[in-house]
């Protein structure tokens, strides 16, 4: 039996005030491509148009379900889907890549994600996290890889009081500690 990073902090995450749950395994794969043509190709066979634009991210829904693409680097992007498709994924991008230079590799035991809901949520990340996050700087679709409370991290601004976060699995217990001290302010009497 797998066991999830944060399945010992499930309890108290759903108990803080911005709503936090853990979605473990899910399917992550890293992809360094630059060419124009390849990368148009691997978005066709997942059926979601890769990112042009820095620090974004596109979901689409295709035979793979919805997919996410994270813009990482001017070369790099994670593509991220429902748990158990690793290798149908990783097949269609690698044949989409066809003779074009580039690579795609399974990185889906690197990290764990954690959903943050709620009116709070911005505030509470600005608490260890230098990114500004206000509306107007961060509009959903930002995709930022930066440190959280001196832990890396890839955000992602999925809606306008909702954040992912994308966190090694080795550091989650950590940050889910820290993110029971941040929301220590906002709780209810």
């Amino acid at each position: 039996m797998t066991v999830s990073p944060l399945s010992a902090w499930t309890d108290r995450l759903a108990a803080l005030p911005v709503n936090a749950s853990e979605r473990p395994f899910l399917s992550q794969l890293t992809v360094r491509a630059s060419d124009p043509a390849a990368i148009a190709a691997m978005g066709a066979a997942l059926g979601v148009v890769f990112p042009s634009v820095p620090c974004t991210f596109t979901t689409g829904t295709g035979s793979f379900g919805e997919v996410q693409v994270l813009w990482l680097g001017p070369d790099e992007f994670l593509v991220v889907a429902a748990p158990d498709l690793q290798i149908p994924i990783e097949e269609a991008l690698r044949g989409a890549l066809g003779s074009a230079r580039g690579s795609v590799v399974d990185t889906s035991a690197q990290r764990t994600t954690v959903v943050l809901e709620g009116p709070h949520v911005r505030d509470v990340l600005a608490h260890g996290c230098s990114v500004d996050l206000h509306p107007s700087a961060a509009p959903t679709g930002t995709c930022v890889q930066t440190l959280l409370a001196r832990t890396g991290i890839i955000l992602l601004v999925t809606g306008a009081d909702r954040v992912t976060l994308l966190v090694r699995s080795s550091f989650a217990e950590y940050l889910a500690a820290w993110l029971s001290d941040a929301c220590v302010e906002y709780r209810t009497q």
